[in-house]
């Protein structure tokens, strides 16, 4: 992904020092209540009292988007579409001017930037938008002000001058291309959990903070379902080389450095195990694409469909056969629809069918060298079988092991392939206890 350079010092980002300016990220749930909002502007504040500048990039408040998306189906919108994008991008607009407010009350100037105020320029689908730009000379004036420069995360404009959302997360996505652009060394999330876990707190309790993990690793986890940091903000932090900080909100803590920067790996131990985390997708459906024989463009044009509209597609499988082409595929849940309206209205020759099945979850395990060391599939399968978990799809790689299991077992699938890698002994010496489930 390239970015200009928004008509600054070309070299900046190369400069041996790279601290530039602080650059926050604080999620919805971190400005939820004005108790929140008001603790977050003293944060801020106090940053800026540093002497450094300050760009803080804000998501909606609390359910913001989850109830803006119920208004758009109570009047029949589609999922996705111009008009759902402008109507969601509101709701980070409405955080940033009100984290301004917040922080004039402080005695800090500061000035909010929304929707084209941002530089953000994005293309790709409305609801999955890319960044391929930033300009930062708005942001730059106001830093030059000598006051913090609130940025409505999630969001850009096409080069129709359209609003477009980046998909959920996107204000991930945001902070880092921002840091990037004005040549920060690391951008900081601010989140309701204390870093990057190996495995899902909420769901398996003895999961352990990872002080440090590397940039892949992070890319790979959020790819196979980790919430906790967009799968491309991470993306963008390896090719920038921008570190990112991850750290609780509300509570003191070193968190988790994502480390994306030679300086920083350098400062890595070696993991005492080949698995960092283990990872649980639920979202996801298992398709299946069955095509007659004779239509030989079958995949060309599914998979042709599914990178025009930006859906990304996992474990794939595809055999041709003299009876035709079947094609299995992993893909979010939301994804399935559109993927059937295409096939609906592809020309071709008859005798076309799909299958989905949506009761499974995607298990992974994330880590390093997985593929050299073969026994990590073998001791996975064996676990699983041990507790009488059937997979029903394998696919493997150097940093992952992947597969999909009914939705009922997940957990107790997940909770043995924790304490089957050592992943529970990391705890020891964190400093931190995982959250008691909700």
């Amino acid at each position: 992904m390239a970015l200009s350079n928004g008509g600054g010092d070309p070299s900046h980002a190369e400069r041996p020092d790279r601290r530039g300016p602080v650059v926050h990220k604080y999620g919805g749930s971190s400005l939820a209540t004005l108790k929140q909002v008001r603790a977050v502007a003293q944060r801020v504040a106090a940053a800026h009292r540093t002497g450094r500048d300050v760009v803080v990039v804000v998501s909606a408040r609390g359910n913001t988007t989850d109830r803006l998306l119920q208004l758009t189906e109570s009047v029949g919108a589609p999922p996705a579409g111009r008009e759902t994008d402008q109507l969601l991008a509101t709701g980070e607009s409405a955080s940033a001017a009100l984290l301004a407010m917040a922080l004039h009350r402080t005695g800090v100037r500061a000035v909010s930037l929304v929707g084209a105020q941002t530089g953000i320029l994005a293309t790709g689908a409305h609801g999955r938008g890319v960044i391929v730009a930033v300009d930062t000379e708005a942001i730059g004036e106001v830093l030059a002000q000598g006051a913090v420069a609130v940025v409505a995360g999630f969001q850009g404009l096409t080069a129709r001058r359209d609003v477009i959302t980046l998909g959920r997360g996107g204000s991930d996505t945001t902070a880092v291309a921002v840091a990037a652009e004005l040549g920060a060394a690391h951008c900081e999330i601010y989140t309701d959990v204390d870093g990057v876990f190996t495995a899902d707190p909420r769901k398996l309790p003895t999961a352990s903070v990872l002080p440090v993990v590397d940039v892949d690793v992070m890319a790979e986890m959020s790819f196979a379902g980790a919430k906790v940091m967009h799968a491309r903000a991470v993306e963008l932090a390896a090719l920038r080389n921008v570190d990112i900080h991850v750290k609780h909100s509300a509570r003191p803590g070193p968190g988790t450095v994502i480390a994306a920067r030679e300086e920083t790996k350098a400062d890595m131990l070696e993991s005492p195990t080949t698995v960092t985390g283990v990872v649980l997708d639920a979202d996801v459906a298992r398709v299946t694409l069955r095509f007659g024989a004779g239509d030989a463009d079958a995949a060309t044009d599914v998979f042709a469909f599914l990178a025009r509209e930006s859906l990304s597609v996992d474990m794939a499988a595809l055999s041709d056969e003299s009876t035709g082409v079947n094609i299995g595929i992993t893909l979010h849940t939301d994804d399935v629809q559109p993927l059937r309206d295409y096939l609906a209205r592809r020309p071709g020759p008859p005798g076309r069918r799909m299958e989905s099945d949506e009761g499974i979850t995607k298990l992974s395990l994330v880590g390093t060298g997985l593929l050299s060391r073969p026994d990590s599939t073998a001791r996975m399968l064996r676990c699983l079988k041990s507790v009488a978990v059937a997979p029903s799809s394998v696919s493997t790689s150097q940093m992952r092991i992947s597969v999909t299991v009914p939705d009922d077992d997940a957990v107790r699938a997940a909770r043995v392939l924790h304490d089957e890698f050592g992943l529970a002994a990391l705890n020891a010496g964190t400093g931190f206890t995982a959250p008691v489930p909700a």
